[in-house]
């Protein structure tokens, strides 16, 4: 019963949240600068007469009051339908669907990789705290955290791309080069390599963090100390007991992480021109094109919504601890 509350609780914040999400998605676009009918009709629209203007406006609903464009927008959303791109005239459903494979791939490699490496490295600090390895795993880490990502991205391009020429500067595939089979495969993996190597490298240290800060605590408890004056194995008390002990906060910062997959590499993807969501995202807002913008948000800020409510009600299965304390 008290599981029960408590996950009914979460059920209701997160309609709350996302009824609040909804709302902004509707109106932040509309507050922006700048008139929408100039990115609808183009250049021409300095040719056209008033009631050419009014059509085009009356068309796409831009005339009716916010309060009856809040309604249409609500009520489409609810049916699945996220409108038409006004710059590229086709559904945003499908242009999303063109883009978060690429997303997903560059995201969900950086994801494994920097989990795995934050946690290795973060065992190995907190295992030898105080000694040079540590002092030095953690100062490289901290600068790793303070260097933005388009920095990164930017030397990376200008070292291993522009000077050596050893992997493609942008792009997530060579343009009408129409590979197929493994050929394709090698060259989307070439135009990969640098926008992974620069998302690894700014997110693995909260994974790195969340795993030191954890072992440490872990090491101090009373059946690692019993089991070293038992005479057991460095390696075995590192790895059996701390490591896999130590690793409960690090799922839940994999999970949060997961909510930002979609939308946590848009400076990545515009520095490297990657034809991700993040970079859709980006576009829209340059061209002002208000449902290509509204549907993007949307997907990003569901997947993150989505992240934490399942970090909510995950979490105290994994530490009953937790879910005693709600109870």
């Amino acid at each position: 019963m008290a599981k029960l509350k408590y996950v009914l609780s979460k059920v209701l914040q997160y309609v709350i949240v996302i009824f609040l999400i909804l709302s902004l998605n509707f109106l932040l676009p509309r507050l922006m600068p700048g008139n929408p009918l100039v990115y609808i009709a183009g250049e021409d629209v300095g040719f056209m007469s008033s009631e050419e203007k009014e059509a085009i406006l009356d068309k796409y609903g831009l005339n009716d009051s916010l309060s009856k464009q809040y309604g249409t927008y609500l009520k489409n959303i609810f049916s699945g339908d996220l409108g038409f791109s006004y710059q590229q005239k086709v559904p945003i459903v499908d242009i999303i669907k063109d883009r978060l494979p690429w997303t997903l791939l560059l995201t969900g490699l950086s994801l494994v990789i920097s989990t795995i490496l934050g946690v290795i490295f973060g065992a190995i600090s907190a295992w030898k705290r105080g000694t040079k390895t540590d002092v030095n795993l953690l100062t490289g880490f901290m600068f790793l955290s303070a260097m933005p990502s388009f920095w990164i991205g930017m030397i990376l391009v200008s070292i291993f791309a522009a000077t050596l020429g050893w992997f493609p500067v942008f792009g997530g595939e060579t343009a009408w080069a129409d590979y197929t089979g493994w050929a394709r495969f090698v060259d989307v993996a070439e135009h990969l390599v640098l926008p992974l190597v620069t998302l690894v490298l700014i997110s693995v240290t909260s994974t790195y963090m969340t795993m030191r800060y954890s072992m440490l605590n872990v090491l101090s408890e009373d059946y690692i100390m019993m089991a070293k004056a038992k005479g057991v194995k460095e390696r075995v008390i590192q790895y059996r007991h701390a490591m896999r002990n130590a690793l409960l906060p690090v799922a839940t910062v994999f999970m949060l992480s997961l909510g930002f997959m979609l939308g946590g590499a848009t400076v990545i993807e515009t520095v490297f021109a990657y034809p991700g969501v993040g970079r859709l995202m980006f576009e829209a807002v340059l061209s002002r094109d208000y449902p290509l913008i509204q549907g993007t948000f949307l997907i990003i800020t569901f997947s993150v919504i989505i992240a934490n409510f399942l970090a909510d009600i995950i979490y105290p299965l994994l530490d009953p601890k937790v879910g005693k304390d709600n109870g």
